[in-house]
C-alpha cells in the first residue's frame, strides 16, 4: 500500500545530532509513511546510530555522493509518498506535527505546503512562517520555512523535476522558483503551529552572502528573468545589506 508521506534525511559525518533527527521522526503519532536515509558515506559514528533504528527505517543508503543535493535526488528517486519532505541531519520535527501538515493537504488539496519552523542562529531563534512566492521576482533572501517545513507532493516533483546538481548552493531556491512559475496551489500552517526546528552550522551557512547572490543571479537568469532586473535587484541587495556583503551578521 502507498505510503502518504516519504521522509527523507541527508546526513554525513554527522554522528552528534543524527540520532536527534531520527527519533523526532520515529516517535511520531503520524505512522502513515516511509523514513528513508542517505548517508553519503560517513567515515565517523553515523552509521552506527542509523542502525540503532533500521528496524524503523524502510531504506538506508551509504554511498558516496556528489553533495548535499545529489544526495536529495537520491532519496527523490526512491521515495514512493505521495507527499516528500526532507528531515535532514541536526534539524527535527515537533511531536504530532506531520499530522497537522497532512491535515491541511487532505482538507485543501493543496500540491504544496509550507510549515513554520524554528531556525537556530549563532545568537539566536528566527521564526520562518508562510511563504510569498511575490517575492521571488523582485528580492533575494527569497524566505521560506526551509526544506524541513517544505512539502510538496511527489507527482510536482515529477512535473517539474528535482534539485538541478548545476547549483552547489541554492537548489531549493532554483527549485521554489521553478515552483512558482507553475502557479500551483499551496498553503502553509498558522505560525503559532510549529513544524519542525532548523538547525545552524549547515552547508549554506558557510558560504558567503556574496556567493550566495552569485549563485541566486545565476538561477534568476536560467529561468529567463530579464537581465537587467537581475543587476539591479543584485545591486540592490548590496546597498541593503552592505555589512552581510562584508561577512559582518
Amino acid at each position: 500500500m502507498k505510503k502518504k508521506l516519504s521522509i527523507i534525511t541527508v546526513v554525513k559525518n554527522d554522528e552528534k545530532n543524527i540520532e536527534k533527527t531520527i527519533k523526532s521522526i520515529v516517535f511520531q503519532k503520524k505512522k502513515d509513511y516511509e523514513y528513508i536515509i542517505i548517508d553519503g558515506k560517513s567515515n565517523d559514528g553515523t552509521i552506527t546510530k542509523i542502525r540503532k533504528y533500521k528496524k524503523k527505517i524502510d531504506k538506508i543508503i551509504s554511498k558516496k555522493d556528489k553533495g548535499i543535493y545529489d544526495a536529495m535526488n537520491k532519496g527523490l528517486k526512491l521515495s514512493k509518498g505521495e507527499i516528500i519532505v526532507f528531515c535532514n541531519s541536526g534539524d527535527f520535527f515537533y511531536k504530532n506535527s506531520l499530522n497537522k501538515v497532512i491535515g491541511l493537504f487532505d482538507a485543501n488539496n493543496y500540491d504544496f505546503v509550507f510549515g513554520t519552523v524554528i531556525r537556530n542562529y549563532t545568537k539566536k531563534k528566527i521564526i520562518k512562517h508562510g511563504f510569498d512566492f511575490d517575492r521571488i521576482l523582485y528580492n533575494f533572501d527569497f524566505s521560506t520555512s526551509h526544506t524541513t517545513g517544505f512539502f510538496l507532493k511527489k507527482k510536482i516533483y515529477n512535473l517539474i523535476g528535482n534539485y538541478n546538481l548545476k547549483f552547489k548552493i541554492s537548489a531549493d531556491y532554483d527549485l521554489y522558483f521553478r515552483l512558482y512559475k507553475k502557479g500551483l496551489n499551496g498553503g502553509f500552517t498558522k505560525k503559532n503551529i510549529r513544524v519542525g526546528n532548523v538547525a545552524s552550522g549547515g552547508y549554506s551557512s558557510k558560504i558567503s552572502y556574496f556567493e550566495h547572490l552569485i549563485e541566486e543571479s545565476k538561477i534568476r537568469i536560467h529561468n529567463k528573468q530579464n537581465i537587467y532586473m537581475v543587476l539591479l535587484i543584485f545591486i540592490n541587495s548590496l546597498i541593503k545589506h552592505p555589512l552581510k556583503f562584508l561577512g559582518i551578521n
